[in-house]
């Protein structure tokens, strides 16, 4: 069992949403799966007793990360096609910044919400394909991409990772696939993080923005989201 009890800061989205989820489960032990460890960072909560695993493609630098790790009770790396999610073994699922970069993504978010227990939440972190950001990472060339990142990155950031893109990685894609699963968006965030964002990386989103005329816009480059599970399979929203 790993139980994580440090203080979180109130300000933090996700860990608001877990607490609220442990309180309407009347402090039962939340069992979480964190996919895309990579970027990932430790749960920060604050007196909730939790049962944490991890999942991610198998990369070199993602199991150097995932072997350093002492938070999880267990991970898996591999196809997330295949990865262990037995159905309906956790309450809280964090992606972060994992759709982007895999193929199959629809596929993969479908074999998540069958192992979230009915009720449960989804929090979702990931790179707007629809974005001046997404759209430069994701025609960026391989090579240029690996030439340019340990100048833009701190030291020790694993990547560049793929940057694959499906359409289901933008907002309105992501709109589109909760709407035809029945599933609630609780919170809708955009943000820019990017690691490219230098002075050098804002100039060219910018431009993306200018040439396309604001449909590639600069403003963001992040999505956030929480999203519910219904606890009746049958509920939907049409």
């Amino acid at each position: 069992m790993s139980e994580v009890r440090i203080v979180a800061p109130r300000g933090d989205l996700f860990g608001q949403r877990i607490r609220e989820q442990w309180t309407e489960q009347l402090g039962r032990r939340l069992d979480i799966l964190l996919a895309g460890c990579a970027h990932d960072e430790q749960l920060v909560l604050e007196r909730i007793e939790t049962r944490v695993t991890g999942v991610d493609v198998e990369l070199p630098a993602i199991r150097t990360i995932m072997e350093s790790r002492h938070d999880l009770a267990a991970w898996a790396l591999g196809d997330m096609r295949s990865v262990p999610m037995p159905p309906r073994s956790f309450d809280v699922i964090r992606l972060t910044f994992l759709l982007e970069r895999i193929e199959h993504a629809e596929l993969v978010l479908d074999r998540m919400l069958q192992a979230l227990r009915p009720g449960g939440l989804i929090l979702l972190r990931m790179r707007d394909r629809s974005s001046a950001y997404g759209w430069c990472d994701r025609v960026t060339p391989r090579w240029l991409r690996r030439l340019v990142w340990r100048r833009v990155v701190a030291e020790g950031t694993p990547g560049p990772l793929p940057a694959v893109y499906e359409p289901v990685t933008s907002r309105d894609g992501m709109h589109a696939f909760c709407l035809t699963r029945g599933l609630m968006i609780t919170d809708d965030e955009t943000a820019t993080t990017g690691p490219a964002m230098g002075r050098i990386g804002s100039a060219a989103v910018a431009l993306v923005d200018k040439l396309t005329r604001g449909r590639l816009p600069s403003a963001h480059d992040e999505v956030t989201m929480v999203i519910r599970k219904p606890q009746n399979h049958f509920a939907r929203l049409i």
